[in-house]
């Protein structure tokens, strides 16, 4: 029987790199590509059936700041598969960065540079919005929609006897001093990405102590600084060029800078696993608010068609 794999976030960057990589490593697979972009989804499915024709590759609609669309996935994967054996919880977004030039600058002179390139840290401020949903974007997409996406899919992943994974993209940048359970979604402050990993860390924890017991464990993993996406949002794909013989020297300091997808698919962290448990109830009451409004939503809806 083969072993399915589902993974958030999979036609670009980090998402796409790993698809290859499992794929190298075992072209048995039965991998499931859960993206928003179904045309990209679809060219990349292509590409991997060429080049591994044994592989079993699907694909899934979803965009995981739309609770709606991981509902419509989640109803579509459980009429699928009786079991999903690993997930990996990819898709994020770090929308308008901002380099603080006055920070970069003074901590070129400082003795926290290595550590400031390596984890830029007081180096990018990001915008935020609110979402359908009534949530922060970046919250929403980064984890809210992913934390509906395991809730929806648990009877797909909790077997005791033969357990499942979970393995979440975090980031270097994830900071305590970014977070707060007062707001966890981060609406106040200007570090919305940070914020949200150092989310994702500490539900990682909460996952692990609610769920080991029934055959689910969860990691997260840094992929360090790679160029993707993401980062050529912060800076144009020229400026990174012109700057890679100063990255590769900094690789002999830090080895945060993987540059490539390829290279950034492992790693792991630790967490305290007080606040991870009253973040996960704090996602629990969102979840439970979130669910009554879209029944409102849902009955209101019903009324409205009987009375035409």
């Amino acid at each position: 029987m083969r072993k399915v794999v589902l993974i958030t976030g999979a036609s670009s960057g980090i998402g796409l790199a790993l698809c290859k990589r499992l794929l190298a490593e075992d072209d048995e697979l039965h991998l499931c590509l859960a993206c928003r972009n179904m045309s990209k989804a679809e060219a990349v499915c292509a590409a991997l059936l060429a080049s591994h024709p044994t592989a079993e590759v699907t694909i899934v609609q979803v965009d995981v700041s739309n609770l709606q669309s991981v509902f419509r996935a989640s109803k579509e994967l459980k009429q699928r598969f009786q079991r999903l054996d690993c997930i990996y919880l990819n898709a994020g977004i770090m929308p308008n960065p901002q380099l603080n030039i006055k920070a970069l600058f003074f901590g070129l002179f400082s003795r926290k540079v290595i550590h400031m390139f390596s984890t830029a840290e007081g180096l990018l401020t990001q915008g935020d919005k609110i979402t359908a949903d009534g949530l922060q974007e970046v919250f929403e997409t980064n984890v809210f929609g992913h934390f509906i996406l395991i809730r929806e899919l648990e009877p797909l992943l909790c077997h005791s006897d033969n357990p499942s994974q979970l393995i979440w993209t975090s980031s270097r940048s994830a900071r305590k001093s970014n977070f707060s359970l007062e707001d966890f979604q981060h609406s106040k402050g200007k570090e919305p990405y940070s914020s949200s990993k150092y989310a994702t860390d500490l539900l990682s924890v909460a996952l692990n102590r609610n769920f080991n017991q029934q055959g689910l464990y969860s990691n997260v993993a840094c992929p360090g600084t790679a160029l993707t996406n993401l980062t050529y949002g912060i800076l144009p794909p020229f400026i990174w060029t012109l700057l890679m013989p100063a990255i590769l020297l900094l690789r002999f300091f830090a080895n945060a800078f993987t540059l490539t997808p390829y290279n950034g698919t492992e790693a792991l962290m630790d967490l305290d696993e007080d606040t991870a448990e009253k973040f996960y109830q704090k996602l629990l009451e969102l979840e439970k608010h979130i669910r009554v409004t879209i029944q409102k939503t849902d009955n209101q809806a019903r009324l409205s068609g009987s009375c035409l």
